[in-house]
């Protein structure tokens, strides 16, 4: 509540008989507060206030520590689970082609529209032709989902980037931390936004970029290319075998062509872009 002047309050001017106000006689005018008093009286409301709303105000504080503390212990509490059932499914085997699912699905984004990307688009595309083969690390995927959704509901977008993250965990790469909070498309992502086979390095450039990546960026995604059954050292160890291998241009030779079961156009177009960079 407000503070009270212990002054009794000045006595309101006194009307004359012609009507004008006079003013309050000099004994009323020493009764009245002073500014100083005035200014000791604001100063104790203020501090009455202050007082008063504290404990409103920690309550309030603690109230939205706790929400903060809420939300960060259900992200870590998800991440896990999530996690955990990846981890059921997601061996060395079938790192390479759980990585591949995550790079179709993310390569469809277009900077310039701010369209495509990670969205879970996928599901939607598997006939496509360059998704041939999708379809087995989907199955893997959807039994750790199943799992994951029984106890709380995660979308694909998620699910698929937790997924990548932990096959090259697995394969003896890098720990990738990956945030939640991806929402699912409702409808499959326009064609045509993958990297063509036929693109030369112009081509691949101007397409990585139009998706936010330099060249720099084009080349160490590429490294991904040393999980899997096409030659660049073990299928199932991440390492820069990769570009050990590209350097030493096997595909000059019909018999390295042959051994390192490698596409000759893309593993030459990438070597001269790692090399230029």
């Amino acid at each position: 509540m407000p503070a009270k002047s212990r002054r009794s309050p000045p006595p309101p001017p006194v009307r004359s008989r012609a009507g004008a106000l006079e003013p309050p006689s000099s004994a009323a005018a020493d009764a009245a507060p002073s500014a100083g008093d005035a200014l000791r009286v604001s100063r104790r409301r203020r501090k009455l206030l202050s007082v008063a709303a504290l404990p409103f105000l920690l309550q309030l504080r603690d109230c939205a520590e706790g929400i903060v503390a809420s939300a960060a212990e259900l992200d870590i509490g998800e991440y896990t689970m999530i996690k955990e059932e990846v981890r059921k499914v997601v061996s060395k085997a079938k790192a390479a082609g759980v990585l591949r699912l995550v790079f179709h699905d993310a390569g469809t984004f277009e900077m310039g529209e701010n369209s495509g990307g990670m969205n879970g688009s996928i599901v939607y595309e598997l006939e496509r032709p360059e998704n041939a083969g999708l379809k087995k690390p989907m199955k893997i995927l959807e039994k750790a989902k199943g799992e994951v959704d029984a106890k709380r509901p995660v979308s694909w977008a998620d699910m698929i980037a937790m997924a990548g993250a932990e096959a090259v965990s697995v394969c003896g790469g890098p720990t990738i931390p990956v945030v939640l909070g991806r929402l699912d498309s409702m409808k499959p992502d326009p064609e045509g936004r993958l990297p063509e086979e036929t693109l030369d390095a112009f081509g691949l450039k101007q397409c990585f970029q139009r998706k936010g990546l330099s060249t720099q960026e084009l080349v160490a995604l590429s490294g991904a290319h040393t999980l899997g059954s096409k030659g660049f050292g073990s299928p199932i160890v991440f390492d820069n075998s990769y570009y050990k291998v590209l350097l030493e241009k096997p595909w000059m030779s019909s018999d390295g062509l042959r051994n390192m079961q490698m596409i000759r156009t893309r593993s030459s177009k990438i070597s001269r872009m790692l090399m230029s960079s």
